[in-house]
C-alpha cells in the first residue's frame, strides 16, 4: 500500500526543514538533533513512579530509568534498550515509549542508557546491556519485581541489543528470560537485503552513506560486521531463545532483516509473531500516529500474555 497519510504529512514537514544529510554531522550534533525531536512525539503518559539510578557495570556505572505502573506488585520486568544506531538516543528520547509499555503491560520497565559509540565502540553496548540484565535479575526483589518473569525489548539498535543479550543469556547460563520484544530491529550489518538497499534515503530512512556512518562509529574493524554479536541474524544456532514479537514497518529499510530473523526463529522452534505495519516507516512506534498506538498496544498485550504464562 502507499504511505499512511499521517506518515506522509510528517515526512513532508521533515523535508521542508532541509536538514543536511546525517553522515555530515558529528555524533554530538546528531544526538542533539534526536533530542530536539522529542517535543514532536506527543505528551508522554503519566505513570505511578519513575526513578533514575546508576547501576554497576564492568567498566563504570550504567544509568537506568525504572518505570513502575499502578499496582502493588511484585511486577514482571521488561529490560529495555533504546534505538539510535548505537550512536544516538538516551533515556529521554524513549521515555514516552517506555511509559506506554510499563502502563500497558503492567510491568516494571528498566530502561538502560548503555554507552554509545564512537566513544565506546563494540562490544561496550552489548556488554553493558547484558550486565544491566544480570543486575535486574539479581535485584528484582528489591525493585518489587519478579525475577521469574523477565523480558527484553528494544527498537532498532535496541532490537539488535535485545537479540544479542538473549543469545548471551542462553549461552552464559542466564539470567532466564521469557520473552523478547523486537521493534524494527537492526540485525544484519552486511546491508545487502532488498529493503536496506531499495529504501535507503527514501521514506525517512537514512542514506547508504548514513548506514556506513553509523557502522563506522560503532565498529573498529570491517570484519566485525560478520560477528553474531554485531549481526545476530548470522548466529548459526537460534534454538532455545525466548519467544518473540517482531514489529516491522512496510517502508522501513530494516524491514527484511527483522522478518528474516523471525523466520529463522520459527525454523529453530522458537514461538514468534511477525507483525508488519503497512504504510509505516522506521521509528514509527515512537510517533503519535494512529498505527503507532496500535503497535504499542500489540506489544503490551504480547508482554502481558508472556508474563501470565
Amino acid at each position: 500500500m502507499s504511505l499512511d497519510p499521517q506518515v506522509q504529512t510528517y515526512l513532508d514537514q521533515l523535508a521542508s526543514l532541509h536538514f543536511p544529510q546525517l553522515h555530515t554531522f558529528t555524533p554530538e550534533q546528531a544526538r542533539q538533533g534526536m533530542r530536539r525531536q522529542i517535543a514532536q512525539l506527543g505528551v508522554p503518559e503519566s505513570i505511578a513512579h519513575v526513578e533514575d539510578r546508576v547501576i554497576p557495570g564492568a567498566t563504570g556505572g550504567i544509568p537506568v530509568r525504572i518505570y513502575t505502573p499502578e499496582g502493588s506488585g511484585p511486577f514482571p520486568l521488561l529490560v529495555f534498550f533504546h534505538g539510535g544506531g548505537f550512536v544516538l538516543g538516551d533515556l529521554d528520547t524513549h521515555d514516552g515509549l517506555c511509559r506506554s509499555l510499563a502502563n500497558g503491560a503492567r510491568c516494571l520497565v528498566v530502561a538502560v542508557d548503555y554507552p554509545l559509540a564512537p566513544e565506546h565502540p563494540f562490544p561496550a553496548a552489548p556488554n553493558a546491556c547484558y550486565a544491566a540484565t544480570q543486575w535486574v535479575a539479581d535485584h528484582a526483589t528489591s525493585l518489587n519485581g519478579d525475577a521469574s518473569r523477565i523480558a527484553l525489548g528494544g527498537d532498532s539498535a535496541g532490537g539488535n541489543l535485545t537479540t544479542v543479550v538473549a543469545q548471551m543469556a542462553r549461552d552464559q547460563g542466564g539470567p532466564a528470560l521469557i520473552f523478547q520484544l523486537l521493534i524494527y530491529p537492526d540485525l544484519d550489518f552486511r546491508r545487502t537485503n532488498f529493503s536496506i538497499q531499495e529504501y535507503a534515503g527514501k521514506y525517512g530512512n537514512i542514506t547508504r552513506e548514513g548506514q556506513h556512518w553509523f557502522m563506522d562509529q560503532y565498529l573498529t574493524s570491517p570484519d566485525e560486521k560478520l560477528k553474531p554479536q554485531v549481526s545476530p541474524l548470522l548466529e548459526p544456532n537460534l534454538r532455545g531463545l525466548p519467544p518473540a514479537l517482531i514489529i516491522t514497518a512496510e517502508y522501513d529499510a530494516l524491514r527484511d532483516e527483522g522478518e528474516q530473523y523471525g523466520q529463522r526463529l520459527k525454523e529453530a522452534g522458537v514461538p514468534v509473531t511477525i507483525s508488519r505495519y503497512q504504510g509505516m516507516i522506521h521509528e514509527f512506534v515512537r510517533h503519535p500516529f494512529d498505527q503507532s498506538q496500535q503497535a504499542r498496544v500489540e506489544a503490551a498485550t504480547a508482554l502481558q500474555k508472556a508474563f501470565a504464562l
